[in-house]
């Protein structure tokens, strides 16, 4: 914990920080929210920060509310978004290249909830 509070400073004080001050305000602010994220192993932070794979889910889900426009009740609106999560992970072919390494952490970290089967 104190290495990253001290890499944070050390951001600051770089030319990064003072070009992105805010970002360094923002880690500041929300610092107790960002601590137990290094609790994890490397490959558990990579999987967790990338965003690619939520990006496209999101996307996907966006564009077909986005055509349709409205829905006449909550069950319309819901089937929708289910149909486009059925779609978007149809087309999903290969798990992200560090998820088996992420797999056996978890696996090791909360052995009682996730087996390397899941």
């Amino acid at each position: 914990m104190e290495a990253g509070e001290q890499a944070l400073t050390e951001f600051e004080t770089s030319p990064w920080g003072e070009r992105f001050l805010t970002v360094a305000q923002s880690w500041r602010r929300h610092w107790a929210q960002i601590i137990p994220f290094f609790a994890f192993a490397a490959p558990v932070r990579k999987m967790i920060y990338t965003t690619n794979a939520i990006e496209n889910l999101h996307s996907g889900v966006r564009k077909s509310i986005r055509d349709k426009g409205h829905f006449p009740n909550d069950e319309a609106a819901t089937k929708l978004i289910w149909l486009a999560l059925r779609n978007v992970t149809a087309k999903w072919k290969n798990p992200p290249i560090v998820w088996a390494a992420a797999k056996a952490q978890f696996a090791i970290q909360f052995g009682d909830r996730f087996t390397l089967d899941d």
